[in-house]
């Protein structure tokens, strides 16, 4: 090891001094001249400096080249620029595309330097080869226009031939915007022309089609709003695309857009996608298809009739507004499409509000479906044997216009039915409830003519005479006899004319049990407003006396004293129903007579009787109990009572006597003498008996 260590320092040494004068001889010696460029600095202005550009012992050319052009050693290292495009070998060799020491006048960047890059024409240099693409106007311009110092021999310290200018639009153009845009410009402008904009992002926001690919970024984004350039810009969050009503004013109904958004699950702005392709140009021409479950959202479903029915048929493909092609008909306004067979007649009356409908069915006009529920809204309520007519019975086709008439139709009864009364109730007119049916329906209803429903006929308004008592126990048939066949009318129903005398009258159609016996003259016609059979009775019962019988007056016959305990039938006894009839309907038996007699026996056996009648109220009155006497012995009898007479009991002289088989006192005739009480008395001192 030690023996080889003097041999290395040998070397070394002669190697050093061989290099030193090499370095020395590089130096001194040059090929020639170099260029203006060069030649301008300071440094490499003697030639003496041959390392500032071919490198020293470690250092390449390549590598000195680019100590002193920085801005190319950036490319490179960043792939930028022209040098940037270039393989790592051809950038290694600066000198293959930039010769030196070739005189003062050579330029250094030169056509050769082009072609040894690729570009064998520099003025048709494609500069997408450096990252920049250009197009239109920019490619009407010469070089020089952008590069001002291109073809000069020393470029001005600071500048650049051709690196160092910035692709910002702005460092070129002036900036309309102000700085007021937050984004580049080629974000919204292209190279054709500013007037021409393009949004290089618009498809990742909102795909620009149909009619909006044709539209000015302005006409969708006027300044100073929230959707202007400036304003979008500026965000720092995503705006979300606009609904197609941002821009565009929806000529629907609320009703047919939110019905249709919520039957697919959108939002109300977010429908119009529904039925509206952005491919189209135009909202008018052709008709949009829609599908059936679409249009029943406008509130017209299209069901039977209408599913066969093309569009156009209801909506004219026409260039018309908006409101004519699609005037909003209601699922039941029939007349908007079919003409109405009715004219005018139901315009302005209730059924105008339910339109067609109300009495046609939507599928089909025939057969009609007024029922009488319907029905019931006109003037005329269908009831009762109403109900079961035909429609063509009242509403019949008039003249030649064969149209059928439903309004104005007559409504009372009097109209279709004739009078089956002969005008009899015309003279109550202002009397007549005024009902809608006319004043038959006073008293009648729909049902029937005979059935008079409640509260019924007022007999006694129409009539005069009031249906009260036993009256209104009976049907009308009693008074009012069914004929065996109906007359012009139709009518059986039997007319009081027929029976004879006032109507009011009870002996109209009641015997007079009392065989007129209370018209006789001098008995009173009235009685406090009440006449005839009404003096006593009522229309109750003939029993039932409710105005009380004045006995005395209407026979003469006062009932005083014990008469007047006594029941009628103590007197008037009840006879049998066969007599009864035989009697004219009298339920009582008449009284035997108005004398005592004719009821009661004589108990004094005829001593009273004269010219063969007894007399008994010239000593009884009825008024007083029987033995209660209103006889006046002084005044009544010839025989006056004296003194002494009046005190003795009557018995003292009117004595029981045997007359046949019954016992009677008597009281005539007696003698008026003394010795017809009292006999002759021999013996004075011997008082009498009594009597003798």
């Amino acid at each position: 090891m030690k023996r080889k260590l003097p041999h290395l320092v040998v070397l070394l040494g002669s190697l050093a001094g061989f290099l030193s004068v090499a370095v020395v001889d590089i130096g001194r010696t040059a090929p020639g001249p170099i260029t203006r460029v060069h030649g301008a600095l300071d440094e490499l202005a003697q030639g003496e400096s041959c390392a500032s550009c071919h490198g020293g012992i470690f250092e390449s050319m390549a590598d000195a080249c680019l100590d002193c052009h920085e801005t190319i050693a950036e490319h490179i290292a960043d792939g930028r620029g022209l040098h940037g495009f270039l393989s790592g070998t051809e950038v290694s060799r600066c000198s293959t595309c930039h010769s030196e020491h070739n005189g003062p006048g050579f330029p250094m960047v030169n056509a050769q330097s082009f072609r040894m890059a690729g570009v064998f024409d520099v003025q048709e240099f494609d500069h997408a080869m450096i990252g920049f693409e250009m197009a239109g106007k920019h490619l009407e311009l010469a070089c020089l226009e952008c590069h001002e110092f291109a073809e000069h021999d020393l470029v001005p310290d600071g500048e650049h031939r051709f690196v160092g200018l910035s692709r910002d639009c702005a460092s070129c153009h002036e900036d309309p915007h102000e700085g007021t845009m937050q984004t580049a410009c080629a974000s919204c402008h292209v190279q054709t022309g500013f007037e021409e904009q393009h949004f290089v992002t618009h498809e990742d926001v909102w795909p620009l089609a149909g009619s909006h690919a044709e539209s000015t970024c302005l006409d969708c984004h006027e300044p100073e709003t929230p959707y202007s350039l400036a304003a979008l810009t500026a965000r720092t969050d995503p705006m979300r695309p606009r609904d197609c009503v941002a821009c565009h004013e929806s000529p629907h109904r609320d009703a047919f857009v939110v019905g249709n958004a919520s039957a697919n699950g959108l939002s109300k702005d977010a429908s119009c996608t529904l039925c509206h392709d952005p491919e189209v140009h135009t909202f008018r021409g052709e008709l949009v298809p829609i599908t059936a479950e679409q249009h029943a959202q406008s509130g017209f479903p299209l069901g039977e009739p209408h599913t066969g029915v093309e569009c156009a048929d209801c909506h004219a493909a026409t260039n018309d507004a908006f409101r004519d092609r699609f005037p909003g008909r209601a699922a039941d306004d029939c007349a908007q499409c079919h003409e109405t067979p009715h004219g005018d007649q139901f315009d302005d009356d209730p059924f105008s509000r339910g339109r067609c409908v109300a009495c046609h069915a939507t599928t089909h006009f025939e057969p009609h479906a007024v029922s009488l529920d319907v029905h019931a809204q006109a003037a005329l309520e269908l009831t009762g044997a109403h109900a079961s007519i035909d429609c063509a019975d009242c509403h019949a086709i008039e003249d030649d216009s064969a149209i059928r008439r439903f309004r104005g139709t007559p409504d009372r009864c009097e109209s279709c039915h004739s009078d089956a009364h002969d005008a009899f109730f015309a003279r109550f007119g202002k009397q007549l409830a005024q009902t809608d049916g006319g004043t038959c329906a006073t008293c009648h209803s729909t049902e029937n003519f005979t059935d008079i429903p409640e509260p019924g006929f007022d007999h006694r308004r129409f009539t005069g005479f009031e249906v009260s008592g036993a009256h209104a126990q009976s049907v009308c048939e009693t008074c009012h006899e069914r004929t065996p066949e109906p007359d012009d009318h139709g009518r059986t129903f039997g007319r009081i004319v027929a029976h004879s005398g006032s109507p009011q009258a009870c002996s109209n159609c009641h015997d007079d049990p009392h065989r007129g016996e209370f018209d006789a003259r001098g008995l009173p016609r009235e009685l406090d407003g009440r006449r005839g059979c009404e003096r006593c009775h009522d229309t109750t019962s003939f029993r039932s006396l409710s105005h009380g019988f004045d006995h005395g007056l209407w026979t003469g016959f006062e009932l005083a004293g014990a008469h007047a305990e006594v029941s009628c039938s103590t007197c008037h006894a009840p006879v049998s129903p066969s007599r009864a009839a035989a009697l004219g309907g009298r339920t009582w038996s008449e009284a035997r007579g108005s004398a005592c007699n004719d009821c009661h026996a004589d108990p004094h056996a005829g001593q009273f009787r004269r010219d063969g009648a007894v007399d008994c109220a010239r000593c009884h009155s009825s008024a007083r109990e029987f033995g209660e006497l209103k006889f006046r012995h002084n005044l009544d009898s010839t025989f006056r009572l004296d003194e002494t007479h009046s005190a003795l009991a009557c018995s003292a002289c009117h004595e029981a006597v045997q007359v046949g088989e019954v016992e009677v006192v008597r009281y005539r005739p007696l003698g008026k003498e003394c010795s017809s009480c009292h006999a002759m008395n021999q013996d004075v001192l011997r008082r009498p008996r009594r009597g003798k």
